[in-house]
């Protein structure tokens, strides 16, 4: 018994020992290591915080995708009372971490200090220098972080995260505080634990994206242009299906990149669309009964206004045609007669109503008006004969893309947005036989043309070739934007796409460049929702 008991007594005295060595160990030995991470932890007066939430994709099976979620990253940290040369502490990290050396010097001089944040977010290799450096008083850590698993996707839609826990820019900027949930706080011994952040589920289809992306890249390489937009919305409801620009930025990277690359050029910068504009001026035309499809006029290759004139921009003469004809042709001139036989007052209302003096409400932040300006402060024949088929007033991507949407959703115009499950409209600027007839229109264009035709379906677009404003003196310069936007099927859409590309090479007509690629998406998407066809040939 006497045995059985030493034996026991010993087995005890050893845990003990153990765990009074451990104690030891976390408490004295590595005391400041831990007191510094408890300080990385509640540095904020206190406050706890919260898991931000993830973003999702969807797909048209309605499977979320997951494009913004946490990962664990290192992050090196210091303790400068436990440091005994800062400077040379300083001379050795400085160059590993990118660091200025002096700054650096700085922080680790606090002798008195507890804590130090030195870098944030570093790869796993510069962790393992530090490491190997084994060097008192500096240490490295793991925190949670925003990662983006697919890079350069969608990278304006998604925005990032800074070090400070802030979304910037995109839907993390725009759904800041739904994401990040509220902060928790210690207070004595009474910690309130923080509501965690929502996740998010938006309506772009990943795969749609993708190929969005793809097919820009490709666009804007091939004809070395300075940037491009690709939006894909449902036409009926107003999901957005796809939204990239170029030059776009890497959110997971985002100090390499200049704050210009950030801006989403679909809903913060506007220019002049060009001839897409031709479909608004015929819409307002044919809904306030001044013409109609059929109407006639005689086409002199110019018009003279206010000692200006306008030429067709392939600088032929047509003669008698239709108002279909004008879209098919895409005639500046027509584009003129339609506008003065609505009249300006009535043209101007009709711009109004398409919301062209306002913002769409899309839920990204940043977003910008076009404007009218030019007809609602002058009222000269040129500036609305000018405006019909889209110079001297301005637009947002986004709004025309909203616009276009009327023609093709019998009239009614949806109101972009990314979160599921959240339409809305923007109001009925045309009635649902304009519609019909301006789709009509739309189709017999494409048809004629043949460039954007797609065997078994019927489609509907119309192309812009815009000059760009000169800066400075005023007046356009020798380069172009071109966009073309479309939908189909052309009378019960399942898509709409606008493409734009910005200032390509030579100038090129956008039949010539923008219309394959429009093409191209537009192939991928019917077969992708394996819609079925609506005019088999």
């Amino acid at each position: 018994m006497g045995f059985r008991f030493s034996v026991i007594l010993a087995v005890f005295t050893l845990l003990y020992a153990g765990l009074a060595l451990n104690f030891y160990n976390l408490q004295i030995k590595k005391g400041s290591y831990y007191s510094a991470r408890a300080e990385s932890q509640h540095r904020l007066a206190g406050e706890l915080e919260p898991e931000r939430g993830n973003i999702f994709f969807t797909d048209k099976d309605k499977k979320a995708v997951p494009v913004a979620i946490k990962k664990y990253y290192p992050f090196v940290f210091a303790v400068p009372k436990e440091i005994n040369d800062a400077e040379s502490v300083s001379f050795k990290i400085a160059p590993i971490l990118g660091l200025n050396e002096a700054e650096l010097f700085g922080k680790l001089s606090l002798k008195n200090s507890a804590y130090q944040s030195l870098k944030k977010r570093i790869f796993e290799e510069t962790a393992d220098k530090i490491r190997e450096l084994s060097l008192k008083g500096i240490y490295v850590g793991r925190e949670p972080c925003r990662f983006y698993p697919n890079g350069k996707l969608a990278a304006h839609i998604l925005g990032y995260v800074d070090t400070e826990k802030i979304g910037r820019y995109g839907a993390e900027s725009f759904y800041d505080k739904i994401l990040n949930g509220e902060k928790g706080k210690v207070s004595g011994d009474k910690i309130i634990e923080p509501v965690n952040g929502k996740d998010i589920y938006l309506t772009i289809d990943f795969n749609i994206q993708f190929a969005s992306e793809k097919i820009l890249e490709k666009l804007v390489g091939t004809y070395k242009a300075e940037g491009g937009t690709a939006i894909v919305m449902n036409p009926k409801n107003g999901d957005i299906l796809a939204m990239a620009s170029l030059p776009n930025f890497d959110p997971n990277d985002y100090g390499k990149y200049d704050i210009k690359d950030f801006l989403n050029p679909a809903v913060e910068a506007v220019y002049e669309p060009g001839s897409i504009f031709k479909m608004i001026t015929m819409a307002a035309g044919i809904d306030s009964g001044r013409i109609t499809p059929e109407t006639e006029f005689v086409d002199t290759g110019e018009v003279i206004l206010n000692n200006r004139v306008i030429k067709n921009s392939d600088h032929k003469v047509y003669g008698r045609v239709t108002m279909t004809n004008v879209i098919e042709k895409s005639i500046n001139t027509g584009a003129v007669f339609a506008v003065r036989e609505i009249g300006r007052e009535i043209f101007l209302n009709y711009l109004k109503k398409f919301g062209l003096n306002k913002k769409t409400g899309v839920d990204l932040p940043g977003e910008v008006t076009g404007s009218i300006r030019a007809l609602e402060e002058d009222g000269r024949d040129i500036n609305f004969a000018t405006a019909s088929f889209g110079q001297g007033v301005s637009i947002t991507p986004v709004r025309l893309i909203a616009a276009i949407s009327a023609v093709a959703n019998k009239g009614l115009m949806v109101k972009p947005h990314l979160i599921v499950g959240k339409p809305g409209d923007l109001g009925r600027p045309i009635n649902e036989e304009t519609s019909r007839k301006a789709v009509a229109m739309m189709v017999s264009a494409v048809d004629k043309a043949e460039v954007a035709k797609i065997s078994d379906y019927s489609v509907a677009g119309k192309t812009g070739t815009a000059q760009v404003p000169n800066a400075k003196g005023g007046g356009y310069g020798t380069d172009v934007i071109n966009t073309y936007v479309g939908f189909a099927p052309a009378y019960d859409p399942r898509f709409i796409v606008l493409l734009k590309m910005d200032k390509p090479a030579g100038a090129p007509l956008a039949g010539q460049t923008i219309v394959p690629a429009f093409r191209e998406l537009s192939q991928f998407i019917l077969n992708y929702y394996a819609a079925p066809p609506d005019r088999v040939e």
